[in-house]
């Protein structure tokens, strides 16, 4: 997961702090050269390190800290606050013109994951009520045409292309064709470079130019360090550029881009890309970021997530299900769909409070577990999902033969479904309102938690 070792190494600073009933000067100065030495091994610009750390330490060792019943709780509280203002403060919305179509121009190195993102944002304000359009500005790269259609068709966005011919030419052309189809959002896919040239700049100046967008976006991949700051400067001082989308969150990021870009740009991060999976891009909120990093969780988002991917209706009647004790194994197997759809087991309990990053990473989160439950699932017939107690011997072989798995997977699956149906009826046996009181707390189980799992 993005920052887990800066994590860990600011988490083990801060617990030699906790364990001090009283913090001097001192204590403060050496947990802070702990912050600089982690900052710096996360690539953080040193430059950013060096202002972070002074502006933490004069705040830290103050009367008000160090007199503290919680000095500790306060230094984290400083280090959290200066952390969100070093990545932008607040969260940033695209820029949108008044004049429709309005245009976004998608800058970067090539690898930075800005065709796939691209497409991702894309989607993101189709769900805010925009009709956007995919434009193919980048006529070098082999395929990138190619793989631009394969995602909008994905998406079910519409992707305008003209092959291999002039960039600016193709970016004008896109925009008179969303006039025309009453797309009222243009993405221009822009070419990239493995390094920036001055032939690359000077197209990207034209195409800025002819069509005056509203936004110029520079992708950077988070897992560049230094490198994608340097380039975005270089982005900023030919274009102009008015935000950073972050990509490759869910990769090992040592989170210097994350921590330096806004400082060094002066641009706000806008967006993150957070997987690989055409639904997983979010806004970037510096504070859920902070809170991420020092282990505090981010459960705004772990809802934001449930909310965008959990079917409410279907919630609902669950709970009318539950109430009649009818819990079935097809109810299981919906239930399971949704959790998937809202990301991977290890990144969802990363944002729960409390959670130990370095603790997870020795806990085998296999998402696999959940496929391979669901294979079972899907090789039973109706019936069977209705009727579990109905299936013997005989059917076991033929279940695991149709799900890849063993005898042996299908019984742990039936006794932990057993195992939970009793639960759900004692449940239910409690009344109204210890029941209502369970469903908030989540249960511990699919079905049972306000949003469905």
């Amino acid at each position: 997961m993005a920052f887990e070792s800066l994590s860990d190494k600011l988490s083990a600073a801060f617990k030699r702090l906790r364990g001090k009933g009283r913090l001097s000067e001192n204590d403060v100065k050496e947990a802070m050269r702990e912050v600089r030495l982690a900052l710096l091994e996360a690539d953080v610009s040193y430059k950013v390190v060096k202002d972070f750390v002074k502006r933490v330490t004069e705040r830290a060792v103050g009367r008000d800290v160090l007199e503290s019943l919680s000095p500790a709780q306060m230094v984290i509280k400083i280090v959290n606050e200066e952390l969100i203002a070093l990545m932008g403060s607040e969260s940033q919305k695209l820029n949108i013109s008044s004049r429709s179509p309005s245009v976004v121009m998608l800058v970067g190195l090539q690898g930075a994951g800005k065709t796939t993102n691209g497409a991702k944002l894309a989607a993101l304000m189709r769900k805010q009520g925009k009709r956007p359009l995919l434009v193919a500005c980048d006529v070098y790269r082999p395929a990138a045409i190619a793989q631009l259609q394969t995602v909008g068709r994905q998406l079910d966005i519409p992707v305008f292309q003209m092959g291999q011919g002039d960039p600016v030419q193709i970016a004008k052309a896109g925009i008179a064709h969303a006039k025309e189809h009453g797309n009222d959002l243009v993405f221009l896919d822009t070419a990239g470079r493995l390094h920036i040239d001055e032939a690359l700049m000077d197209e990207l100046r034209r195409i800025k130019a002819e069509t005056e967008p509203a936004e110029i976006l520079r992708v950077v991949d988070a897992m560049t360090g230094q490198d994608a700051v340097n380039a975005a400067s270089a982005f900023d001082g030919a274009l102009g550029i008015d935000g950073i989308m972050l990509t490759k969150l869910d990769g090992d990021a040592r989170g210097g881009a994350a921590l330096s870009v806004k400082a060094v740009t002066g641009k706000p991060i806008k967006f993150a890309g957070t997987g690989e999976k055409l639904d997983q891009i979010e806004v970037f909120h510096p504070d859920r970021m902070a809170s991420r990093i020092l282990g505090m969780g981010d459960v705004l988002t772990l809802i934001e997530r449930a909310e965008a991917s959990l079917d409410q209706k279907k919630a609902q009647e669950l709970e009318e299900r539950l109430r009649a004790n009818k819990f079935t194994l097809a109810d299981f197997y919906d239930q399971l769909g949704q959790l998937k759809s809202m990301g991977s087991i290890q990144d969802l309990l990363g944002m729960m409070p409390g959670v130990d990053a370095k603790a997870l990473s020795g806990v085998n989160l296999d998402d696999k577990a959940m496929s391979r439950t669901e294979a079972i699932i899907q090789s039973m017939t109706p019936k069977e999902r209705e009727n579990p107690e109905i299936i013997g011997s005989s059917r076991k072989k033929r279940i695991a033969a149709g799900s890849g798995t063993s005898v042996v997977d299908v019984n742990r699956l039936l006794k932990q479904f057993e195992t939970m149906q009793k639960l759900m009826r004692q449940m239910n046996g409690m009344g109204g309102k210890k029941l209502k009181r369970m469903q908030r707390m989540g249960g511990g189980f699919p079905g049972i938690g306000k949003f469905g799992f």
